[in-house]
């Protein structure tokens, strides 16, 4: 995991300093809101908890909580009253050599297949979700709904008529990018800057594939240029499935207002991520990121750590905060973003995507238990039910409907 990720999660487990003062909920409205999340359909766009699924010690139905590894399980998805949402199949970019190639198509396939493992084992508890109605009868059955997307292209380099197989696998949701260039697209944040100036030709052709098996394709991660590709390309709306608002941090990640609005006027949804670094800027001295590395090193590196190991990675976290203190983005931040991406765009165009268990989180909304601070806060505002409804689902799902009825009408199989 990118050490930016590492930082941000484990200042989360066992709280952090604040920037500024948090916003605060009494418990009366928490208890309404929750009510009213508890009626709706909820889902969260990018969940990178796959990540855990093959986790030494890790079991999605036992509650971890206070656990620098782990912010969604079963026990606190109903505590906090998320139904389910979309469960991101996310892979390191490597060297782009063609040994890398081949590892990253067989991590993609080894973590679908490890989602595909949990299903199967708790057919009570977690449903696949094929199509956008499938999300409320799941609900209904009173079980967590399980879409699968993928956040970054390069399981498909070697081969991108895998694509076809994902899909009959289940894969609803598809970003071509991560932090570097790949050959598909361009990355917001490669330090080497623009390689291809928006998509490559083998990144529309993978569009264009993809929007004719009807996956929706999700903008985050990749550069202004491949946006503007996609505004121009995509016969459908697309999503920005974590992402936030530049005019309030000009980070490359974060969309300007006038793509927003673009994305609006094409049907599509930025969904409001709560990764820190996005909202602020969070860079660490050189001290902490150091004490930050040995920390991890210590405890025997981030992808083969037992999950055990998280509640005392938290711990040595909040000990750095003592010692080294960091500026971190607090839930105000998150909600200055999310309150001007309401402004600008509406809420049929705003959705929710925390990036938990991959950096997402803040002091006051360290997992997914803390969700019903959201409604709360869209309850102050005086949006309706009915809006809330759609920020939590209707937005995307909408988006995932007219992505699927293009696909029927026009030949797909």
């Amino acid at each position: 995991m990118p050490l930016c990720r590492l930082s941000l999660l484990l200042a989360l487990a066992l709280g952090a300093p604040l920037s500024a003062q948090a916003v605060d909920f009494t418990q009366a409205e928490l208890a309404r809101a929750k009510a009213l999340q508890q009626r709706l359909l909820t889902l969260d766009s990018h969940l990178d908890t796959p990540a855990n699924l093959a986790r030494p010690g890790f079991d999605i139905l036992h509650r971890h909580d206070h656990n620098a590894l782990s912010q969604v399980d079963y026990p606190r998805m109903l505590e906090g009253a998320l139904d389910g949402g979309f469960w991101a199949i996310y892979t390191d970019q490597g060297d782009r050599s063609a040994a890398a190639h081949l590892a990253e198509r067989d991590h993609g396939l080894l973590r679908l297949m490890e989602i595909r493992e949990m299903l199967a084992a708790h057919p009570d508890r977690f449903q696949l979700a094929l199509t956008a109605d499938d999300a409320a009868r799941i609900k209904a059955a009173g079980k967590r709904v399980v879409y699968i997307s993928m956040e970054n292209g390069s399981p498909l380099v070697a081969d991108p008529s895998l694509l076809g197989f994902y899909h009959k696998a289940g894969l609803r949701l598809l970003s071509t990018v991560h932090f570097a260039n790949n050959e598909f697209a361009d990355s917001a944040t490669d330090p080497k800057g623009a390689e291809w100036k928006g998509l490559s030709p083998a990144g529309k052709a993978l569009v264009q594939e993809a929007v004719r098996l009807g996956i929706v394709i999700d903008h985050s991660h990749a550069s202004d240029a491949v946006f503007d590709d996609l505004a121009t390309l995509l016969p459908v709306p697309f999503i920005l499935s974590h992402s936030a608002a530049k005019a309030v941090f000009d980070h490359p990640r974060n969309l300007d207002d006038a793509r927003l609005r673009q994305l609006a006027a094409k049907g599509g949804v930025i969904q409001v991520n709560a990764y820190g670094g996005y909202l602020l800027d969070e860079t660490p001295s050189p001290e902490r990121k150091q004490a930050e590395e040995d920390l991890e090193k210590r405890l025997g590196g981030w992808d083969g750590m037992p999950i055990e190991k998280g509640v005392e990675l938290a711990r040595g976290m909040a000990e750095l905060d003592q010692r080294l203190p960091r500026r971190r983005a607090t839930l105000d931040d998150f909600f200055v973003h999310f309150a001007h991406l309401l402004d600008v765009v509406g809420p049929d165009h705003v959705g929710i995507g925390m990036d938990w268990d991959g950096g997402g989180g803040l002091p006051g909304m360290t997992d997914v238990t803390d969700l019903p601070k959201i409604t709360a806060w869209l309850q102050r505002r005086g949006l309706s039910d009915a809006q809330i409804a759609n920020i939590w689902s209707g937005n995307v799902l909408r988006v995932m409907r007219q992505a699927q009825d293009y696909a029927a009408k026009n030949g797909a199989k």
